[in-house]
């Protein structure tokens, strides 16, 4: 097989890649579900909330991983957030049970392909990197026997008394001016401080939280922070772009910090789904930010009893 035709092969795997993880969230959308809110706590959910982590090396998964997981535990009834490859498995002395359908996870990296290199060397310009996800299988630990028993299958539930004080503190640590007050949430990049109404304004207080975080996730992007583009007015793709983000984002951090709110964003959905069916890459870029968002708030969580912070970006090299 011919370099062009290898290369125009993994350009079509790449891109059905993107197509097949998109068409997975639109269908969810579509439902009238989000996929980063997930029935934790009901019939529904046997897993505790937390962030899914590999098992072997304890490292969170981040970005469209983390929807794609959650995705897996809820639909297939899983214990628990902990995943092994095969290999890893069998590293441990165990191996997944004859039978066993595994989960697709994607790993994002960037290449810079032969006839870019000897362009950047004959005209002495930053040769460019294309970027590329790679498919590979992950297993639940529920999948798998003869594991080591200090891989708990089930993690404890969260101190339900330390939920709001974490979130407190984390709030003040992260330096955004936040204020507390009116009858509706936003953030003004302008003037970089954030408006949330008082707890009691909400049905259920712990709805607050979520809501914080969400505002807080905006701030995030400020240029002297994260610097994403905060410059789409309402109504537009641009806007409903970063509205992705910050509401993935409170996900991620309320798993993070053990925190099951009922608040949803359902006004966002027609938007979310037009940006993604315009553009394969959006759920993908859109949940990697929201990665990097999260990990800069959870950066703040107190010491004590603080949450494996959030990876910045994809996701579990060794398995690839």
């Amino acid at each position: 097989m011919s370099r062009h035709a290898v290369r125009a092969r993994s350009g079509s795997d790449r891109t059905s890649l993107y197509d097949e993880i998109t068409g997975k969230i639109l269908a969810e959308l579509e439902a009238g579900r989000l996929p980063w809110i997930q029935p934790w706590g009901t019939a529904a959910a046997k897993a505790p909330l937390a962030m899914p982590k590999n098992a072997a090396t304890s490292r969170a998964y981040s970005g469209i991983n983390v929807l794609i997981l959650w995705g897996a535990v809820i639909e297939r009834g899983f214990p628990g957030q902990s995943w092994l490859t095969f290999r890893q498995a069998l590293s441990l002395g165990g191996n997944v049970r004859k039978g066993e359908r595994g989960t697709t996870v994607v790993y994002a990296d960037r290449f810079i392909p032969d006839d870019e290199k000897k362009r950047s060397r004959e005209t002495g310009e930053e040769a460019q990197a294309i970027p590329f996800l790679k498919r590979f299988t992950v297993f639940n630990l529920s999948q798998c026997e003869g594991l080591p028993d200090d891989l708990a299958i089930v993690a404890p539930p969260p101190e339900p008394g330390l939920i709001e004080p974490k979130v407190e503190a984390l709030i003040k640590a992260s330096g955004i001016d936040f204020r507390i007050g009116g009858n509706r949430a936003f953030y003004v990049p302008a003037h970089d401080y954030v408006m949330v109404p008082p707890p009691q304004a909400f049905f259920e207080p712990i709805n607050w939280h979520r809501t914080a975080l969400h505002e807080c996730s905006h701030a995030s992007g400020a240029p002297h922070r994260l610097n994403r583009d905060l410059s789409g007015s309402f109504g537009t793709k641009k806007y409903a772009f970063e509205e992705m983000i910050a509401e993935i984002s409170a996900a991620f951090c309320c798993a993070a910090l053990g925190i099951v709110p009922t608040v949803r964003h359902a006004d966002y959905i027609g938007s979310w789904a037009e940006v993604l069916r315009e553009d394969n890459r959006a759920i993908v870029r859109a949940a990697s930010q929201a990665s990097k968002a999260a990990d800069w708030l959870l950066k703040f969580v107190p010491e004590d009893g603080r949450p494996a912070p959030v990876p910045a970006d994809a996701d579990e090299r060794e398995a690839a």
